[in-house]
């Protein structure tokens, strides 16, 4: 991917050829290499390298124009202290094994100053370096020392992943296809309220989801029976359905569990709970867990019709089979709809996975919390950095 003039959301960005001439040059890259282990026989491997070959273009550019590369990530959750639990052995090896030649530094959250911006700890990132690249989106949202902090010492650039990230999502803010359909699922309605106000602005069809569509029903009067529900979020939910001009598509019918009942497996007595589709009136007891055939027509319709359509969250319990088929179905609706089609987020990306759809969608992003969060507020940490480097272009420019 070469931009020949930068889209909108690329404005003042500065891209790899924004860099100086790198040959025979030391290039420190952010990559977001927290990828998913295996432990087996005593050792760890990485179970799945996609998130490690989105970075090869970048790599590899770098590389083709006589750069010594040095990549540099988190993996995992430690507390700012080596922890061999989170050692970036197997994800090194592997990267060796698909990119010979790239370094990697350790565990960048090994170091107590990396959440915390920690200027000394950024003059020791970048020591003995020329240039930097982040190609770490899905952590663009964070204002880690490793993110934010090279681009204030070094000439800088958005590598080709983050980069088409931006173009993406930044375009379905800006110009996308109509009619313009958002899905959103998922578990909590308080992590999503910013980008749904968001999104509603510019979005024709919002059709809500997952648990977090259970609070939005309870603003509407509808007993929700024992389904998750955000007691705290009600009045927002009901603010937002009538102060909107999109139209909200919300559960008309859902897929519950019996009083009792336990997703996930059997009951205390070993047998199956019970399950059965109701209405948007849920009776005590009875937890909503997917959306029901009515809801999940009504989905599939709003989104064969999209010019555009973004995805994210599940719109039920679909690690437990008897909870699947209304993400299962959105998803291969997603799949067939002829418009341009968006899907971020780890659950949404699994079920696209796991049926076997991700070459049918046009972009699958690689960064959940950081794509709720550009398209929430327009920005993030990482770009507004990337753009006060020395090199980069001025909008006039790009």
């Amino acid at each position: 991917m070469k931009f020949r003039s930068r889209p909108g959301p690329l404005v003042g960005l500065p891209l790899l050829e924004d860099l100086p001439d790198v040959a025979g040059k030391r290039v420190l890259v952010r990559v977001d290499y927290n990828v998913p282990l295996d432990h087996v026989d005593g050792r760890y491997t990485v179970a799945d390298d996609y998130r490690i070959r989105t970075s090869l273009p970048t790599l590899h550019w770098l590389q083709e124009r006589g750069a010594s590369v040095t990549a540099c990530s988190h993996l995992g959750r430690p507390e700012g202290a080596p922890d061999e639990e989170w050692s970036m052995t197997p994800v090194r090896e592997r990267l060796a094994e698909i990119c010979p030649g790239v370094e990697l530094t350790d565990n960048l959250r090994f170091h107590p100053g990396e959440k915390t911006d920690s200027p000394e700890f950024v003059d020791e990132l970048v020591e003995g370096f020329d240039a930097y690249v982040n190609e770490a989106f899905g952590v663009a949202h964070r204002a880690h020392a490793s993110v934010v902090g090279p681009p204030r010492r070094l000439p800088s650039a958005a590598g080709r992943q983050l980069a088409k990230e931006v173009e993406v999502l930044g375009g379905l803010l800006t110009e996308p296809r109509r009619p313009f359909v958002v899905v959103l699922g998922g578990s909590k309605v308080a992590d999503k309220l910013g980008v749904l106000r968001a999104l509603a602005k510019k979005a024709d069809v919002v059709a809500v989801g997952g648990a977090m569509a259970f609070t939005f029903l309870a603003a509407l009067g509808h007993n929700v029976g024992a389904s998750m529900l955000d007691e705290g979020r009600i009045e927002e939910c009901r603010k937002l359905l009538h102060s909107r001009r999109t139209q909200f598509l919300l559960p008309t019918d859902v897929v519950a569990l019996e009083p009792g009942g336990r997703p996930l497996g059997a009951d205390a007595n070993g047998n199956l709970a019970d399950t059965k589709v109701l209405g948007a009136d849920i009776p005590d007891g009875w937890q909503g867990l997917d959306i029901g055939p009515e809801t999940a027509a009504a989905f599939t319709e709003a989104i064969a019709r999209a010019g555009t359509v973004f995805w994210n969250g599940p719109v039920g319990a679909f690690e437990d089979e008897r909870f699947d088929e209304g993400t299962h179905l959105v998803a291969r609706a997603i799949a067939q709809c002829a418009g341009c089609t968006v899907v971020g987020g780890g659950d949404s990306v699994s079920a696209i996975d796991h049926l076997g759809l991700a070459e049918q969608i046009d972009f699958v992003s690689t960064g959940g919390g950081a794509s709720l969060s550009l398209l929430e507020h327009g920005d993030l940490p990482a770009l507004a950095a990337l753009r006060g480097a020395s090199n980069a272009p001025s909008p006039g420019r790009s």
